[in-house]
């Protein structure tokens, strides 16, 4: 915070030009730098966090900025404890102990999450599978910055809900999915382990389950040198590990697996010793979530609750604050290499890191080899410990700047000790041990001084020019206005302001214009790569991600390409700040000059239609030809032999970036083959070069976008599928789905409905109305709407319901239904028993057998029905190994003239992936009311 009367004082760059080829992502590499790799080359996401940051946020939380966030820096300072915490989702973490640890006790604290949530619904958007994972990416890392983590991803793909951890293991692959856990913790280093699951069917979902297993193992596999020895990581073992007491219920009958919603024995099994025990695992940390910090004005639980609700797919935003008051969750302890008994009660701790020496002079503990150099490495390292207590002593908010001195001759000890320690004579794996944790604290020491400083790194459009809200092409030249804004009293020296790539490569610079002193120019090279996630795998059937870029493994996002840089000299020491550069619309990133796209991805051809209709999106972002503007080309279909498309081929002229067109091809197959896959590719050709996939932003408003890449292709599948003519279909989105879409391929265009729209006079006009997943959840006022729905049907209409999450409210179904355990068939291959053969719904327009369960992803279906009156008819049964049979899956009910139904089948994700069983039974639903049996 300024002195009143202070004046804010802004240093601008004066000239630089960049030069990117070779640094952006994905560009060519220089050979001379890659035969003494960087820290930013080795560890370009800065995994360790042991460099400053480049802020990639315009508008940071409140606690994050000013002196709550100098306060919090001192706590950090103030201590070497380091903890990291293993799940497998997003949403999994257990947000209170995170930001006790992290903003009450200054922990550097790392969150590893196996996956990101590709599997789980969507409550904000269409986004699925590979989008919905970017979405919950951006929505944890969100979420982070109220809980103080440094975020890790694993490589492997949250595959829909597995009740076994057999299962998700067998998936996953063991190895894989450990490989991405000793990465993070030998990147990171922390002194603690800690997961909220156990490793065993307590922990209910197969995926969790798997989280506590290797939350265990890799206590000592990272230390291993013999594991994973082409990682050319030093290993790292960390001192204790943790995981939450289970939390399901376990009593007289044993414990109560939620995955499959029966009992099994009581046992846990320690992963670390190998002892299996039949008692439930006892306490020995207590944390207290529930107290209140006074720097965030109520307590840690509910501030992490705040950052929960930044997961708003899975929840829409609407998160209730825990109470205040006392909110107590137990930790045990699974293995310890301090000598404690584990699993005792008598091993009761005051915290996660009770035996640890977690001051600063701790870090010598690493130093055995030399007494003499261990205690000169003590004795300042307790200096440094001095300093930091005087500035926690001095630190008011009103005057952070009084700290300053305090901060810079720590800063310089710590500079100075790390010149010691290089020096020295203990051993290399001892020096780099110290050397990681000096690392930290010089980090830490330049950020804190930062903020006590009060600097901002501004970075903005050159001479009042609007931000650009475009993506960089390959070529571009971007002006940009670079600035230090301080106090008029700070005096700071050797100030100098440049862009950086990704990998921290500084970029040479040119003159500036004398009518824009304050300009920079980006030149973004023409064969500078797209901006793209470095994980990817070529269908949804691959359970895990191919890695483009290995050394960003565990890493959240691909850096961003353009970050801002500051370095100065404030009072005799070299300080930097970190700015991710950004447009009006986020962070800048690359994009190709030609995008082209088809969506969706997959349908079907009815075997009756004699044509295709296959709409292409392109988008130029090129700069054109010299730079104008102005390209030339073409848009064509690659085929499979025989077919053709009108036109055969589309003129791509256009005089601006950024035009976008969709075009429309009629193809004509020939003869098509029930159940085959025919791929058909669209190539844009433009200035000479070929294009063959594109991108599109994954997210919603609020959230931060992601491009993410697909080829150009459409999977079509010859299908014999028949459905009632010239049907009208009202449809009501549920939480998000691509049903409606992907109904034009048997030619049905639904009409889109609001709960307003539900009245009688609208719905008369229907032959069938949809209610997508989780009606209810969704749209809160549907109930409201329910006696219209049902007069509706009682008058002769068909309402479709699809599945619930919760129970129904009373009286929205024209009879009772439950949900009962709210039991789910995760495996997509499980067995389909037709009950009612002759039912109208399952003959007509096709004859819906088996073979119509064949091929289907993910699952068969989410809230299968426990109960429900003798008016309805189950119609199916299917059920998961060791599941007892779930005949709640397809329910028909006759109302008046009229029927409702039921279904917990996930049609929703079988539709868009041109699953041909999932359109057969579609539209046997859709055509109901006109089935020769209902009339």
């Amino acid at each position: 915070m300024a002195n009143s009367g202070s004046s804010p004082r802004l240093v601008t760059a004066l000239a630089l030009s960049l030069l990117l080829a070779d640094t952006l992502p994905g560009a060519g590499q220089n050979p001379a730098r890659n035969q003494n790799p960087t820290p930013q080359q080795t560890d370009p996401a800065n995994l360790a966090a042991d460099r400053v940051k480049a802020n990639p946020i315009a508008d940071p939380i409140p606690e994050n900025t000013g002196a709550i966030a100098l306060a919090t820096s001192l706590r950090r300072l103030a201590t070497r404890a380091s903890m990291m915490m293993i799940v497998a989702h997003p949403d999994d973490e257990d947000g209170g102990m995170l930001t006790y640890e992290s903003r009450g006790k200054g922990v550097r604290v790392a969150m590893l999450t196996l996956n990101r949530g590709e599997g789980g619904q969507n409550v904000m958007s269409a986004d699925f599978y590979d989008a919905l994972g970017l979405d919950r990416t951006q929505e944890l890392l969100a979420a982070d910055r109220y809980m103080g983590v440094d975020q890790m991803f694993g490589s492997v793909v949250d595959f829909g809900f597995s009740k076994t951890k057999e299962e998700t293991l067998a998936k996953w692959g063991h190895d894989r999915v450990l490989y991405d856990a000793v990465r993070a913790v030998r990147l990171y280093r922390p002194l603690v382990l800690a997961s909220v699951f156990v490793g065993g069917v307590t922990d209910g979902h197969g995926h969790h389950q798997v989280a506590g297993q290797i939350d265990q193992e890799v206590f000592n596999a990272a230390g291993d040198p013999k594991v994973f020895p082409e990682m050319k990581l030093p290993p790292w073992t960390p001192l204790k590990v943790y995981a939450r007491i289970p939390f399901a219920r376990i009593d007289d009958k044993g414990m109560f697996d939620y995955a499959t919603n029966q009992y099994a024995p009581t046992k846990f099994y320690n992963y670390v010793s190998g002892v299996t025990t039949t008692t439930v695992p006892k306490a020995n940390v207590v944390v207290p979530e529930g107290d209140a910090d006074p720097l965030l004005g109520m307590s840690y639980l509910q501030f992490a609750r705040k950052g929960l609700s930044m997961q708003r797919s899975q929840m829409g935003g609407m998160m209730r604050p825990p109470s205040a008051g006392v909110h107590d969750v137990e930790y045990h302890r699974y293995g310890s290499h301090l000598g404690q008994p584990d699993g005792e009660i008598s091993g009761k701790e005051t915290g996660f890191f009770d035996g640890i020496d977690t001051s600063l002079a701790g870090i010598a503990s690493y130093v055995t080899s030399s007494p003499t150099e261990k205690a000169a490495l003590q004795t300042e390292l307790k200096k440094i410990q001095a300093l930091v207590d005087q500035a926690q002593a001095t630190f008011t908010p009103a005057e952070p700047e009084k700290i300053a001195p305090f901060l810079r001759d720590g800063f310089i000890a710590v500079t100075d000790l790390t010149d010691h320690v290089r020096a020295s004579n203990i051993t290399p794996v001892e020096k780099e041990l110290v050397l990681h944790d000096l690392r930290v604290k010089h980090t830490q020491f330049n950020d804190a001084l930062v903020q006590a400083l009060s600097l901002t790194l501004t970075v903005g459009p050159a001479c009042g020019q609007e931000m650009t809200a475009q993506p960089l092409a390959p070529g571009e030249k971007l002006p940009l206005a670079i600035g230090l804004k301080h106090n008029e009293e700070t005096q700071l020296d050797s100030v100098g302001l440049t862009v950086e790539s990704a990998d921290g490569t500084a970029l040479s610079s040119d003159s500036a214009t004398p009518s824009c002193k304050d300009q920079v120019t980006v030149v973004v090279p023409s064969d500078a790569k797209p901006t793209r996630p470095y994980f990817f795998r070529p269908g949804i059937e691959q359970p895990y991600y191919d890695i483009a870029a290995p050394a960003l493994r565990d890493s959240p996002i691909t850096p961003y390409p353009l970050v801002a840089v500051a370095r100065f000299r404030y009072d005799g020491v070299d300080l930097i700040m970190r700015q991710v550069v950004r447009g009006s619309n986020g962070p800048l990133v690359v994009v190709p000059p030609v995008s082209v796209s088809v969506s969706p991805g997959a349908g079907i051809i009815p075997l009756t239609e004699k044509t295709l209709s296959l709409t292409t999106h392109v988008r130029i972002d090129g700069l054109g030809q010299n730079g104008t503007g102005q390209t030339k080309g073409t848009l064509k279909l690659e085929l499979p032999s025989g077919w053709t498309s009108s036109p055969e081929t589309v003129a791509l002229d256009s005089a601006q970036r950024g035009a976008e067109r969709d075009v429309t091809f009629t193809v004509t197959p020939a003869k098509l083959v029930p159940g085959t896959e025919y791929t058909l590719t669209a190539v844009a050709e433009v200035d000479g070069h070929k294009y063959r996939e594109g991108y599109r932003t994954a997210g919603y408003p609020g959230l931060q976008g992601t491009n993410l890449y697909r080829p150009a292709t459409y999977r079509a599948y010859g299908v014999d599928v028949k459905i009632a003519p010239d049907l009208k279909v009202g449809y009501l989105p549920g939480t998000g789905d691509d049903v409606p879409a992907t109904l034009e391929n048997l030619g049905v265009h639904a009409k889109m409905l609001t709960v307003a729209d539900l009245t009688a006079d609208n719905l008369k006009n229907f032959d069938a109305v949809v209610l997508g997943v989780r009606p209810y959840e969704a749209h809160p006022d549907l109930a409201a709407a329910s006696p219209a729905l049902l007069a509706y049907a009682q008058a002769g209409g068909v309402v479709i319901a699809q599945y619930a999450y919760r129970e129904f409210p009373s009286g929205v179904t024209p009879y009772p239904l439950s949900l009962g355990d709210n039991e789910k068939v995760v495996e997509e291959t499980a067995p389909v028993k037709i009950l009612e053969p002759d039912a109208a719904l399952l003959n007509w327009p096709n004859k819906i057998g088996s073979k119509d369960f064949d091929g289907w992803v993910e699952e068969r279906g989410h809230g299968f029905m426990a109960s429900w009156d003798p008016h309805f008819t189950p119609l199916l049964e299917t059920h998961d190994a060791g599941q007892a049979p779930q005949k709640g899956g397809l329910l028909i009910a006759e109302t008046g003239k009229g029927k409702y139904i039921y279904t917990s089948l996930a049609l929703y994700r079988q539709l868009p992936e041109g699953v041909p069983g999932g359109y057969r039974l579609f539209a046997n639903l859709l055509s109901l009311g006109k089935a020769p049996a209902a009339k």
